[in-house]
């Protein structure tokens, strides 16, 4: 029988890891690879797995999936984070997809994210397809910094399963802003260095254009104050990645 490998990667994800690791006792196989978690993260994995590996330099979102995958046996990768929970549904139809065992293709799950009190059902959030099971011989992740995604042949087929892949993705508005700035400073980061420029004015474009995109064209007024909100956030933090690339381009203070 083809076998399945859950495969996570976390850091300071104590208060939420054993309950996202609870709903994958079921694979035949947990793998965590930690980024250096200064609290009590690697010792709750090790409850559920002795596959706990740590990598404190920190390469980036793609390169550090790779590595936490080449620690991975299975057959198929079920590539999880630890903010997020798979439903009941969701484990009979990934059972199924690895069963098959059809090798040219690729699965995406639909994500349902839980933000500040409230399931949110629109602002282009919902269903939020990502691509999480894989054949482990035939794709894996790229080396983006961030946003980074699965890359696999173009001859292997893109397949949506059902049931949802909970998404409790921000615990309070700081580690909303905190989440944010990391991210913009790695999209910065990777655009400067293929050489890209930005400008304020770029920022605030994108910025009105996101609000207006999530709020307005994708709905975002049915999630109520949640969905206005979270239009407001992703402006401001659209804002802010184009605001940190403008910055890296500005002169410097001499010795």
């Amino acid at each position: 029988m083809p076998t399945l490998s859950a495969v996570l990667i976390v850091k300071n994800e104590g208060a939420a890891l054993a309950d996202c690791l609870q709903t994958l006792t079921w694979a035949d196989e947990l793998v965590v690879l930690d980024a250096g978690s200064t609290d009590n993260t690697v010792e709750i994995a090790r409850r559920f797995t002795d596959k706990v590996y740590v990598n404190a330099e920190w390469p980036g979102f793609g390169p550090q999936r790779q590595r936490a995958q080449s620690y991975a046996g299975g057959d198929w990768i079920l590539m999880v984070d630890a903010d997020e929970r798979v439903t009941p549904e969701l484990r009979k139809t990934v059972e199924s997809a690895v069963q098959a065992d059809d090798q040219n293709c690729v699965y995406a799950v639909p994500r349902l994210s839980w933000v500040f009190g409230r399931f949110i059902r629109h602002s282009g959030w919902y269903p939020d397809y990502v691509i999480r099971l894989y054949p482990r011989s035939k794709a894996g992740y790229g080396d983006e910094m961030v946003h980074e995604k699965v890359h696999y042949p173009d001859s292997m087929r893109l397949v949506n399963l059902k049931g949802d892949l909970l998404h409790y993705t921000y615990r309070d508005l700081e580690h909303y802003l905190v989440k944010s700035a990391g991210y913009a400073a790695a999209w910065a980061q990777q655009r400067q260095a293929k050489g890209k420029r930005s400008s304020l004015l770029q920022g605030f474009v994108h910025g009105v254009a996101c609000f207006l995109k999530m709020y307005i064209f994708r709905l975002g007024f049915l999630d109520g104050r949640q969905g206005l909100l979270l239009a407001m956030l992703s402006a401001h933090s659209t804002f802010v990645k184009y605001a940190d690339l403008w910055i890296r381009r500005q002169e410097q203070p001499s010795e």
